[in-house]
């Protein structure tokens, strides 16, 4: 009977111990991924210089608020760390080309002459490439990216739409610099 209440012990020290491994396991293998650099570009990029883009709208804000999301979103996304042009070893540049705010869902008037807006649409597109310094090479480029974001006509405003549409425009921007690598 003694050694049939000891195995009942042991069992019951088993299951504790379980987790505590598998949450072990589980944290190194994590390693292998974040402590890669470059991820997204070639190993040898290890800073990136992220200039402010050309605007050729008449909303002067954008060139900074795309600027700020690229310069906290690209150098985490892509594994490398921001530097100065002079010193970067990949540049991201590009030009925004168009800014426009339409109504993709509203609803007819009760006269029919008349609609009424539900919800606007902000779109920008743009020019972005990201070049290897070195190589003087392009090691990414998409001359009509495009986002959009939306916002609430009677609850919100422009500003929440082109919010979204310039972080996606930025996610576009990620997710394309890591799709050739």
């Amino acid at each position: 009977m003694r050694a049939h209440a000891g195995r009942l012990r042991s069992r019951g020290r088993r299951p504790r111990l379980a987790p505590a491994v598998l949450l072990l396991l589980g944290a190194l293998s994590g390693c292998n991924y974040s402590l890669r650099a470059g991820a997204g570009l070639p190993d040898y990029i290890r800073t990136i210089a992220v200039l402010p883009f050309e605007n050729e709208t008449t909303r002067a804000e954008l060139t900074e608020e795309i600027h700020q999301q690229l310069l906290r979103e690209l150098p985490r996304a892509l594994g490398v760390r921001s530097a100065g042009e002079d010193v970067a070893d990949a540049i991201v540049q590009g030009t925004i080309v168009g800014y426009n705010v339409n109504a993709p869902l509203f609803r007819p008037g009760a006269g029919g002459n008349t609609a009424e807006v539900l919800q606007r649409q902000v779109s920008i597109a743009a020019r972005v490439e990201i070049i290897d310094v070195e190589g003087n090479a392009i090691l990414w480029e998409d001359q009509s990216l495009r986002a959009e974001g939306q916002f609430l006509e009677a609850s919100e405003t422009e500003d929440i739409g082109r919010s979204e549409a310039v972080e996606l425009l930025v996610q576009r921007i990620v997710d394309g610099a890591q799709s050739n690598w």
